[in-house]
């Protein structure tokens, strides 16, 4: 038997939120991969500094920096990313913003911010995606970033944990919807990852030690351990899995 590996030689990866730490993570694994990425976020400085170290180690990439809120962004980010890299097979929807608040300090603006990026632009650029992919004769991939807030509620995240439930629906009905095109949709869906952000959250210490006891392996995921599973959902290996919520929480939603 051959060894197994994982590969995405030649595919095309359109990545947003890819100067995040998580898309940031699942640009540079795909790209190791062999996959040819296209890199979309808010800040085209970053884009254009992750975009150029990628080139530098042989890896086709391109960037558009846009709102992806804003109407009818999602679909000039689908066509930009046809247009520079001639097809997308692959849409990993990284970008999303997670406020911390009391749920009676909530406000209308907080609210429709975290579901307009974690939810709306999330549907509308799998819609384009996926209209492009059913157009060329179906087949592909799409991952979305969700959390283990999707399934377990959490505090002071009434519209975060709200817009990761509403995740997990929208990947369960894009997939039934769309496997008579041969396109798979999952999510995957992480505990705390270590970044800066957290980082400044864990300076509570009493926030610290719940997040640390809720989860049964005792710490934090890392990026790359997010970017670890989302290359299996985006690779061969994963044909026959759609509709799947991966969780990668070290236990937490099993209790």
């Amino acid at each position: 038997m051959k060894p197994v590996e994982i590969s995405l030689k030649d595919k095309v990866a359109l990545i947003t939120g890819a100067a995040g730490g998580l898309g940031g993570a699942i640009a540079r694994m795909f790209g190791a991969a062999g996959a040819r990425v296209f890199l979309h976020d808010l800040f085209e400085d970053k884009l254009k500094d992750i975009a150029g170290a990628m080139q530098a180690e042989g890896i086709e990439a391109g960037y558009k920096a846009s709102d992806i809120t804003a109407s009818g962004a999602p679909q000039a980010l689908v066509d930009a990313a046809i247009g520079k890299m001639g097809r997308i097979d692959i849409v990993v929807n990284s970008a999303g913003i997670n406020r911390p608040q009391k749920s009676e300090d909530v406000t209308e603006k907080n609210w429709d911010d975290i579901m307009n990026i974690n939810l709306r632009a999330m549907f509308f650029v799998s819609q384009a995606a996926g209209k492009h992919m059913i157009e060329r004769g179906g087949g592909g991939k799409i991952i979305n970033l969700s959390s283990q807030a999707g399934a377990v509620a959490l505090p002071l995240r009434a519209a975060y944990c709200s817009s990761k439930g509403g995740v997990n629906q929208l990947t369960r009905t894009l997939a039934l919807e769309w496997a008579k095109h041969r396109i798979v949709v999952n999510a995957v869906a992480p505990t705390f990852v270590e970044t800066p952000f957290t980082a400044q959250m864990f300076q509570d210490e009493e926030f610290k030690k719940y997040v640390l006891a809720s989860i049964p392996l005792g710490r934090m995921v890392t990026s790359e351990e997010i970017a670890n599973a989302a290359l299996f959902l985006a690779s061969d290996l994963a044909n026959m899995i759609t509709g799947h919520i991966l969780a990668v929480d070290g236990g937490w939603t099993i209790q």
